[in-house]
């Protein structure tokens, strides 16, 4: 049974993407305009999002940071001003760097924060008075976190990555119980490895490694069966989530065997 409302036909539906200039923010995009999709992107690179609306033409651009609040503010209300609504939001915006307590650096731990977890809360602060006005209006809505399975248990290295993404999952998972009986649709994306300029800085082989076009796939796929956390590849997934299940000193152990560390 879906746990979202479905949605399959994307044909006039509007689609905002924020943190959509590369990697699986610029391929979903790229994925949900072939679909017939109005597509809005966002980010702080104003040459890539100009790049994508030639590329994609009937697109739209607007250039903001993740983590300016008004920003984000002026961005939907614009969005809402010439669509009428915003059928689909989804917060891709992040930042990574590989980080062990040894190399502790709170600079780089607080961006962290704030760019994966808190410029999520800003795009809230933004989009939810418009998603609860369609919600009453029977228009419906739906908004999609990506984060990533990195927040389900800690794993090496990831010290200032894993803790924002499991925030960011937790965070949908609350929103879901708050929204979904109002008929808006909320989904959280956990990828594993996928190759964008994020996992490029990784020194070590990458298992089921998959390009950005095979996670915006994945990603309409699981809207069209009404998912609520859509993860993938599921050969690397579902391994994570049987070694999440165990108990804490097995769980550790497994993971200092797998990696070494």
């Amino acid at each position: 049974m879906p746990l979202n409302p479905r949605i399959a036909d994307w044909t006039g539906r509007t689609a905002w993407l924020i943190g959509a200039s590369t990697g699986i923010g610029r391929a979903t995009a790229a994925r949900l305009h072939a679909q017939g999709a109005r597509v809005v992107v966002s980010a702080r690179g104003a040459a890539a999002l100009q790049a994508f609306t030639q590329a994609h033409p009937g697109s739209e651009a607007i250039t903001l940071d993740a983590t300016d609040r008004e920003a984000l503010h002026a961005a939907a209300a614009s969005i809402v001003a010439r669509h009428g609504c915003i059928d689909l939001a989804v917060y891709c915006a992040g930042t990574y760097a590989p980080m062990r307590a040894t190399e502790f650096n709170l600079e780089v731990a607080l961006q962290h924060q704030q760019v994966n977890y808190v410029g999520a809360l800003y795009l809230l602060d933004a989009l939810l008075p418009h998603l609860l006005a369609q919600a009453r209006a029977g228009q419906g809505g739906h908004l999609s976190l990506v984060s990533s399975v990195a927040g389900y248990r800690g794993l090496p290295k990831s010290l200032a990555y894993g803790p924002t993404k499991a925030a960011l999952t937790h965070l949908a998972q609350t929103l879901y119980l708050d929204l979904h009986p109002l008929g808006l649709g909320v989904s959280v994306v956990n990828p594993g490895f996928v190759a964008t300029p994020l996992t490029a800085q990784n020194e070590f082989r990458m298992p089921a490694l998959i390009s950005p076009e095979e996670a915006a796939e994945q990603m309409l796929r699981g809207w069209a069966r009404g998912e609520f956390e859509i993860h993938f590849p599921k050969r690397f997934t579902r391994v994570l989530k049987a070694l999440g299940l165990l108990p804490d000193g097995p769980y550790f152990a497994a993971v200092r065997r797998a990696t070494g560390l």
